[in-house]
């Protein structure tokens, strides 16, 4: 599943629209796609290890 994910991913290129007109393509190296699906899915799994993390920090060992 991670290398369909880094597939969709690889090679990415994006324009910057401004009022003068598009700049050239760049390759996008960080970050989704906008209104991408998979957005709301990273987020959640992002936020749950922070949590996780943060809760063995502040409870102790004997909870994680």
């Amino acid at each position: 599943m991670v290398s369909a994910v880094l597939s969709m991913y690889a090679g990415a290129k994006t324009v910057v629209r401004t009022v003068y007109g598009n700049s050239s393509s760049f390759e996008v190296k960080v970050g989704m796609h906008q209104g991408s699906a998979l957005s709301p899915l990273s987020f959640v799994i992002v936020m749950e290890a922070i949590s996780r993390e943060f809760s063995c920090l502040t409870l102790g060992a004997l909870v994680c």
